[in-house]
């Protein structure tokens, strides 16, 4: 059976932590940044692990 193939839309927004978990970026910062406060753009700049229920899934997606 040949080697499943990795996702390339996955592979670019996702990655693993050295524990194991699945790191990602936080959506809604590319545009219209202007009505948001500082305080939520700051917030929007830190990464975030992936949602345990979608995990799984993405895990298939990147071949881990």
């Amino acid at each position: 059976m040949p080697k499943m193939k990795t996702r390339s839309c996955a592979k670019k927004r996702f990655s693993l932590t050295a524990n194991g978990h699945l790191k990602r970026k936080k959506a809604y910062t590319s545009h219209i940044l202007n009505k948001k406060s500082r305080k939520r753009k700051r917030n929007l700049r830190h990464g975030d692990l992936v949602f345990k229920g979608v995990e799984k899934k993405t895990r298939v997606m990147i071949s881990v």
